[in-house]
């Protein structure tokens, strides 16, 4: 049990080296899945040293053997962990999008090739959510105010974004698509607000198109907004809303993939619940894998997690059924 809870979180690991709560979040709570956080400019060969000090934490004792999953955010612009010799310098996405479709598929996979060269199989990107004018981007909070949008309209987020998650699939990276039900309408950012509403989306919305023709082209990865939305589920936000996660992710879409959380160590917009109950919320609610910016507080998560299903015979199912979605993801992997 404890090594399957241990597969439902990623933890981050400093870009230029992990620290010791990191190392011991793999090593005593069997934490399967890792992040390289911060930036790093020591280009992909130092990387991929970096990847290796992780890597090499998987024993039987630690994960049961199960390899990694070891992503990062390199989406271009404002948002590219990893630089340096080796790695591309890759625009916003509001440039991405002027390569068009096939030069911008084309782009990724090169772009996903040298993630893959420095240990890296899963990039936390594109964002297919859809900001709704270019005169509203500013304004804005985690999107449009730092050229993360594909465009304007969900066709052009979805012919862009969807191209970009294609070409990081050519490469062997998992593409992972973001934040649904979508952070085009909200004005501040979760990272860093609290309460933050999106008082306009529903469970039909056209905005939901990108997401649900990312599932139909086959996404094993879709990572949630953390925001409330008023029209849907007003009681939960994202992470704890079995409307957005079961109804609309796994029904509405049809999606049988990983459903990830953004950080909620971190994220101010968590700031109301204990370490305890975000995880328990999260895996309660129907989400797959957690991510965890703050390494410190895997360990209270992982316990928390870990004796609920002791105690508890339908949570014990949730977290199963999870970790039956991570290994299954995982059966490609090499170590």
């Amino acid at each position: 049990m404890e090594q399957r809870v241990g597969q439902l979180f990623m933890v981050a690991a400093k870009a230029t080296g992990p620290e010791p709560a990191t190392i011991a979040a793999l090593d005593k709570y069997h934490v399967g899945n890792v992040y390289l956080s911060g930036r790093s400019q020591a280009g992909a060969t130092a990387t991929a040293g970096v990847v290796r000090s992780l890597t090499d934490l998987v024993r039987p004792e630690t994960t049961g053997n199960v390899p990694l999953f070891v992503a990062t955010d390199q989406e271009g612009g404002n948002v590219q962990v990893l630089s340096g010799p080796g790695f591309s310098q890759i625009p916003a996405a509001t440039s991405q999008a002027a390569l068009g479709p096939e030069k911008l598929r084309s782009s990724a996979g090169q772009w996903g090739k040298e993630l893959l060269s420095a240990g890296v199989n899963v990039d936390l990107a594109p964002v297919v959510d859809t900001v709704t004018s270019p005169g509203f981007a500013p304004s804005n909070g985690p999107i449009g105010k730092f050229q993360r949008q594909y465009g304007y309209t969900p066709e052009s987020v979805s012919q862009l974004g969807n191209a970009f998650a294609q070409g990081m699939e050519d490469a062997g990276v998992a593409p992972v698509v973001k934040h649904f039900p979508g952070l085009g309408r909200v004005v501040p950012n979760t990272d860093v607000s609290k309460e933050v509403r999106d008082t306009e989306t529903t469970r039909t919305d056209p905005n939901l198109a990108p997401f649900h023709d990312a599932v139909r082209t086959g996404a094993g990865w879709v990572m949630l907004s953390s925001a409330y939305y008023d029209r849907i589920d007003p009681a939960n936000i994202a992470p704890f809303s079995p409307v957005i996660m079961d109804t609309m992710l796994r029904g509405n879409a049809g999606f049988k993939g990983i459903i990830l959380s953004d950080d909620l160590c971190s994220a101010a917009q968590l700031g109301p619940w204990s370490d305890a109950d975000r995880a328990l919320n999260f895996f309660g609610a129907g989400g797959t894998m957690m991510v965890c910016a703050d390494p410190a507080k895997i360990p209270a998560m992982h316990q928390a997690v870990v004796r609920k299903a002791q105690e508890d015979a339908a949570f014990k199912a949730k977290v199963d059924a999870a970790a039956s979605i991570v290994l299954k993801a995982k059966s490609g992997l090499k170590r």
